[in-house]
């Protein structure tokens, strides 16, 4: 007989990590149904609305055992809208009173670290003011150039920072606010955490990302989704934007690569994300926190088992 857990007291919030295609979003669920809980979502993409499959919502796994798990911060976006981590900062905050207002345990299951460490670091992110006369400064500057602006600023962590020239150069305007206006960015709320990561070793890693990337496209039509987002008026330039397969399967529909072409790129360019995940992952454990991490070959039975055992419910 399946019997639930009530409340997790000593926990104020329960984060389930891990690269792409480690199966974060059925652990939470599942837990969730196990202890009362609902679920945040740390996903910059899954925010948006008609970007389901390449952003791998799985909102089936959102049903468990018959019982519906409520979730938030997904789908509360239009596509070819922009989302930061300040909004998800506001958005996180909003997401936490309702659930814990219902007496409901909060559960934080992404794999965007910079959304992640945004909670759990307890700082307030800022919303940057745009300024005019650094970006005219900054634009006829080459994009490597801007990178070695950014360099002086901030440490690199994502690739995609320095691969569109517009993207570059909001880098450098918010690292520049930020780094003028340490004095205020404070006053985020420090949570009683604990954090799970689901492991895999990185050759299967490897087969997952590769299996579900051939079913995405076969089976689930992650071309179509796209086409229908282009359909609807999303700009193909603001689609790549968005990076991974919504880049790739645009330059595909445009013409630009080939069938064969998209799949070799896109699977490329999966692993070279899911590994920019584990090293972003090792350098949070570097910094001090601490990631509780479970073999990704238990059933998910005995995963939930192993995080209610780490709990101490």
């Amino acid at each position: 007989m399946n019997t639930r857990i009530k409340s997790m007291s000593k926990t104020d919030l329960i984060v389930i990590l891990g690269v792409t295609a480690t199966g974060k979003t059925k652990l939470a669920t599942h837990l969730a149904e196990k202890i009362n809980g609902e679920v945040i979502s740390a996903d910059s993409r899954q925010v948006y609305k008609g970007m389901d499959i390449g952003t791998g919502k799985d909102l089936n796994d959102f049903v468990v055992n018959n019982k519906q798990i409520p979730y938030h911060l997904i789908d509360i976006k239009n596509a070819g809208e922009e989302y930061n981590v300040f909004e998800f900062q506001k958005d996180f905050l909003d997401a936490y009173k309702t659930i814990t207002d219902k007496n409901k345990q909060a559960i934080l299951c992404g794999g965007t670290g910079l959304y992640l460490e945004a909670v759990l670091k307890g700082y307030r992110m800022l919303a940057i003011p745009e300024n005019i006369e650094l970006r005219k400064g900054l634009e006829t500057k080459s994009n490597q150039e801007l990178v070695e602006l950014l360099k002086k600023l901030k440490q690199l962590h994502n690739k995609t920072d320095i691969e569109n020239h517009e993207r570059l150069i909001k880098a450098i305007e918010i690292a520049t606010y930020q780094k003028e206006n340490q004095h205020i960015i404070n006053d985020f709320p420090k949570f009683n955490y604990q954090l799970f990561g689901i492991h895999f070793e990185r050759f299967i890693i490897k087969e997952r990302i590769t299996t579900r990337l051939k079913h995405r496209l076969e089976n689930e039509d992650m071309i179509g989704e796209v086409k229908m987002l282009l359909k609807n008026g999303v700009h193909p330039e603001k689609l790549k934007f968005y990076g991974l397969e919504y880049k790739l399967v645009t330059a595909y529909l445009l013409n630009e690569i080939t069938k064969n072409e998209l799949f070799t790129k896109l699977n490329i360019a999966i692993h070279q994300f899911s590994k920019r995940q584990a090293t972003w992952y090792r350098k949070m454990e570097k910094n001090g926190f601490n990631i509780n991490w479970i073999n990704g070959n238990l059933s998910i039975e005995e995963k939930v088992n192993e995080v209610i055992k780490s709990l101490g419910v």
